[in-house]
């Protein structure tokens, strides 16, 4: 099948930047799904999967009795099909998975247990297979269906209409603008030029203000990658060239754009061009430009016709694209099993996790279509294989440990919810080389708070009833927060290192406690304390139930009784023991290195 050369038209306004914050979901996208649980096999073993290592976790899951616990997706990741597709479809790679996955899946159905498997919105998989559904998402999600999958992760890589991992680096011209030095208007009693630096409004973040070759110009215009841990979740994280226009009369006008371009962060070829915000928007141009000699050689646009009302207009240079197309991409597998269902499959729910590692902020569209959504790069590279564990770290330079994914997702918590879904912070590591067992208390303790989806990662066979890793991921008292039915995820209310606003200040120094407080659906509170640190804390750490109240006011069911309690009972969930408050106050006198105290409070 022959590719586009360039990403799809947008014809629907629930695609655009301007409607990511309206509530409305794709047709087929189902709300109100908690957290998907279960095993993914990429940590453990990568690439080297097989029908018979599948087959040993699904048992080990049985066996441990963690599918009673709600472990119930066994997930295939990348490696399991052919390098190529067969006649267009794709295919199991027979020597891995030789009896197919129709009848993989129906084992694992026969085990009370759901299947899920793995693909990319690019033309291949991250591991190279050819296989990608760009292009083929009407005839994947068919197969998906006909295989009975219960959940599908889809990857970034090999993207072509971004410099996703393994992508042409040059198609950064496609998510950014080009330099901007001036507009002209002319029509509806205006004729003017516009100088981007002198006139133009910087609207957003990104977005700057430059000297090329003693020119004064404008570039940045585009948004943020978050595939690494550099910027944080929360704001404005694109930026806009921005013009006030005032027309003395309705009408058409003419825009000529004087501009360079680039293929590189920063500087890119795509437009958009729209007036108005909101609801209002209209869109005049919104594609490549002829591309210039260089950035640093600038030229102008053929006329641009746009519509001006009389008075003030906001006229938008923009490029959203980054975020409008990938959000395209994963629509169109949802379309396609929406399609599927209407022509006569049997409609089941699939659920759905996006994983483009936060490249394009799917936090702030990722509900549109999807029920969970990666916020970061791997949280690990050194996956392991049959014999190996692979190794995990507590924190690291890039995404690859535990406080790093933490440390971003523990302040998404407002675009998380049972109307919207789920950040994902990667699968969790508990049981791989490189983390201890306080560690992995932290971890699972941190995932099960932020209502992260409960993906294992290691290698099953590792673990035994009753050990220490066991104890930690059938803790049900920590997976009852995470699957709790108010579906909210927590909220940072205290932060050693941030006093003023520590549910929305983006923390990277891990040298720190923080406490977090979760509202659940009986009226008790989970609150826990954590030390990132790698050292043990002295410190006193003191918080009350007026600073819960003041943080989770409007999530609490009932916050009057919580607030107005004579009394609290408390329990420590990771070590049984109960005890009476009667001061509404919650306090810890120092904390072990790596380490975290969990209580659920309960209003007498």
């Amino acid at each position: 099948m022959k590719l586009s050369e360039r990403p799809m038209e947008i014809t629907d306004r629930a695609f655009r930047f301007d409607s990511f914050t309206d509530g409305s979901v794709v047709s087929g996208k189902k709300c109100g799904r908690l957290p998907a649980m279960g095993w993914n096999s990429w940590n453990a073993f990568g690439s080297g999967n097989t029908e018979v290592l599948t087959k040993a976790m699904a048992e080990k899951i049985v066996e441990l009795g963690l599918d009673k616990l709600g472990y119930k997706y066994i997930v295939l990741d990348d490696g399991c099909y052919k390098s190529e597709r067969v006649n267009g479809l794709l295919a199991n790679e027979e020597e891995k998975f030789p009896s197919g996955f129709r009848a993989l899946a129906d084992h694992l159905h026969s085990m009370g247990l759901k299947f899920g498997m793995y693909n990319d919105i690019g033309t291949n998989l991250c591991a190279g297979a050819a296989v990608g559904t760009c292009g083929h998402e009407r005839e994947d999600a068919q197969t998906y269906i006909d295989w009975d999958i219960d959940f599908i992760k889809v990857d970034n890589c090999y993207y072509l209409w971004d410099n996703a991992t393994f992508s042409n680096a040059e198609n950064a011209k496609y998510t950014y603008a080009p330099a901007i030095k001036s507009i002209h208007v002319t029509g509806c009693g205006v004729d003017r030029t516009y100088e981007a630096e002198a006139d133009g409004i910087l609207f957003g973040n990104g977005v700057v203000i430059t000297e090329e070759d003693g020119v004064e110009i404008v570039k940045g215009i585009g948004t943020f990658d978050g595939t690494g841990p550099d910027h944080s979740p929360v704001g404005d994280l694109s930026g806009e060239l921005r013009f006030l226009i005032t027309a003395d009369e309705e009408g058409d006008a003419e825009l000529i754009v004087e501009y360079a371009t680039g293929r590189e962060s920063e500087t890119g070829s795509w437009l958009q061009i729209a007036v108005g915000e909101g609801e209002t928007v209209e869109y005049f141009y919104d594609d490549l430009l002829p591309e210039s000699e260089s950035k640093t050689a600038f030229i102008k646009s053929s006329s641009i016709k746009i519509r001006l009302n009389k008075g003030e207009n906001i006229l938008r240079l923009m490029n959203h694209r980054r975020q409008e197309n990938t959000l395209c991409s994963y629509a169109e597998l949802v379309k396609g099993f929406e399609e599927a269902f209407k022509n006569g499959s049997s409609r089941k729910d699939i659920i759905l996790s996006i994983c483009e590692w936060g490249k394009t902020q799917p936090q702030n569209w990722g509900y549109k279509v999807g029920d969970s959504w990666r916020i970061l790069n791997d949280i690990t590279f050194q996956v392991g294989a049959d014999g190996d564990p692979g190794k995990a770290n507590w924190s690291g330079d890039y995404t690859t440990g535990v406080t790093n994914q933490y440390n971003k997702a523990v302040i998404m918590d407002e675009f998380a919810g049972l109307t919207k879904g789920w950040n994902d912070p990667d699968m969790m590591m508990i049981g791989m080389d490189g983390l201890d067992e306080t560690m992995c208390k932290s971890h699972m303790t941190m995932w099960c708070m932020m209502n992260s989806p409960l993906m294992l990662g290691l290698d099953l066979r590792r673990v035994e009833k009753g050990d220490w890793i066991h104890n930690i991921i059938s803790n049900k008292e920590l997976i009852d927060l995470n699957q709790d039915a108010l579906g909210i995820q927590s909220k940072r209310i205290y932060s050693s290192l941030e006093k003023e606003n520590p549910d929305k200040v983006y923390l990277r120094d891990n040298k720190r406690v923080d406490v977090l407080a979760k509202p659940l659906s009986d009226g008790s509170i989970a609150l826990a304390f954590i030390n990132l640190d790698t050292a043990d804390t002295h410190e006193k750490i003191c918080v009350d139930n007026n600073l819960i109240i003041k943080y989770l006011r409007d999530k609490i069911s009932d916050p009057n009784v919580f607030e107005k309690a004579s009394s609290y009972s408390v329990k420590d969930l990771w070590n049984g023991n109960t005890f009476l408050n009667e001061e509404g106050k919650f306090e810890v006198s120092g904390i072990k290195a790596c380490d975290t105290i969990v209580w659920r409070i309960y209003p007498q």
